[in-house]
């Protein structure tokens, strides 16, 4: 076999790999370490090309920006800011039909904005909105879909780590990339909103059962003001982050670091950190962390046996013997991205496919920092899809109640799906909405 056979072997052998139950990361690694044996008949070789690449793989200051949004999001969560971001939505959307539903994606919407995870706001959300909506008569199906589908907006507002990665790996700006994810961002966060009223008004029995009774809550005793003092913490901080990297104050390294200095005084503040929470924050940052660095290992890992397989030489060669239109090939692209999470995690899908992408696209003069908002939302997608759809399986082990099945999450959350994929279509025909601010 040459090395276009091997390459092509081995994404095959990932794939089932990984099916049958093996993690992502060890899945690379192993296919990585017998292509190259496989392709250069030398094990010795192989096993020092793979170290070296490990080594390589994350020795970049960059890299330091992981840890510290990481620990900058679970802090923000320790302090109590998504609840107090969800009262005040709450309060400030009284009235409004399914404003319970419409309250949680702008409240997610902020929440993501200092946290950049959306595991993180589908595991606090599902503790404060879900419960509330279910008391107040609205459908399990629709409260579990706004949370499953206003999650995924962590991961495209700023500060992002998937717009992170993307950077590291495309040797794009992560600035710019911060930037550019705003106004799709609200975008996406609006046209949520605008579904779930149309829901209320149109189709009100889908949204809520008009025969429950609503009780006493919190944000029934705030008035517009006490509203708006609430969500001046998190506005706070996100103007520090967000802000600093704007005004060319910091690097995104930089406000990663003060923005979790951010979060500790606020966390301190507010007497929510007790000795057992910020060991418990401080080893969840170095699990979330190690995770993510041990996939962008594998990955590169893995890059380096698709360039010694000729893969993307061969891809490229292949797009341009096809006359392929640019968007023949980001069409391509992007349904290869969106069926990829029905199998494995957004970290995963971005470190495998856009080092494979990148040299076909070099031909097209493509701006990679609407690609990568491109990529981000695509992933986002599979977030949402069955089998895998890693934010359902968040709020199913987040709620813990047995008469809530999966069935139940990834149908509520399928109407947010069908939305991202009508924003993504929107963005890549007027690349304008992600490059305005730039």
């Amino acid at each position: 076999m040459d090395g276009l056979d091997i390459g092509l072997l081995s994404m095959v052998a990932i794939v089932v790999l990984i099916y049958a139950g093996m993690h992502v990361s060890i899945a690379l690694c192993l296919v990585s370490l017998v292509g190259v044996w496989a392709i250069k008949d030398n094990f010795a070789l192989a096993e020092k090309l793979l170290a070296l690449a490990a080594s390589d793989a994350v020795s970049s200051y960059e890299f330091g920006v992981v840890p510290l949004f990481v620990l900058m999001g679970l802090l923000v969560s320790v302090a109590g800011i998504g609840r107090d971001t969800f009262i005040a939505a709450n309060a400030l959307l009284r009235g409004v039909r399914g404003g319970l539903g419409v309250a949680t994606v702008v409240a997610n919407a902020a929440f993501a904005a200092v946290t950049g995870i959306s595991i993180a706001s589908a595991a606090v959300f599902t503790k404060i909105a879900v419960p509330e909506m279910l008391r107040l008569g609205y459908r399990p199906q629709f409260a579990l879909g706004a949370v499953a589908g206003s999650s995924v907006l962590g991961m495209l507002i700023p500060p992002s780590l998937l717009l992170i990665i993307f950077g590291l790996l495309a040797e794009q700006s992560i600035g710019d990339l911060f930037i550019a994810g705003i106004v799709p961002g609200i975008l996406l966060g609006a046209a949520f909103c605008i579904m779930i009223l149309l829901y209320a008004y149109f189709a009100p029995a889908r949204v809520r059962d008009a025969a429950a009774e609503a009780s006493h809550r919190e944000a029934d005793d705030l008035t517009i003001v006490q509203a708006l003092v609430r969500l001046l913490p998190l506005v706070g901080l996100v103007l520090l982050v967000m802000g600093g990297i704007y005004a060319g104050w910091f690097t995104p390294t930089e406000s990663g670091a003060i923005g979790a200095l951010g979060a500790l005084v606020l966390a301190l503040a507010r007497r929510r950190l007790t000795l057992a929470s910020t060991w418990r924050v401080l080893i969840e940052t170095g699990y979330v962390t190690v995770s993510i660095l041990f996939l962008i290992i594998s990955a590169n890992i893995y890059s380096r046996l698709l360039a010694l397989s000729g893969m993307p030489q061969a891809l490229d060669a292949w797009v341009t013997s096809s006359n392929f239109s640019f968007y023949h090939l980001l069409f391509v692209y992007v349904l290869i991205v969106v069926a990829m999470g029905t199998l494995i995690d957004a970290v995963s899908i971005m470190l495998i496919m856009v080092p494979m992408f990148l040299p076909p696209l070099a031909s097209y003069d493509v701006n990679l920092v609407w690609f990568g908002i491109i990529t981000v939302i695509a992933v986002e997608i599979g977030l949402l899809t069955p089998p895998f759809g890693l934010s359902v399986y968040v709020i199913k082990s987040t709620l813990n109640d047995p008469r809530v099945s999966l069935g139940d999450i990834f149908l509520g959350a399928a109407p947010y799906a069908v939305v991202m994929f009508l924003v993504l279509l929107l963005i890549i025909f007027v690349p304008g909405i992600a490059l305005v601010l730039l």
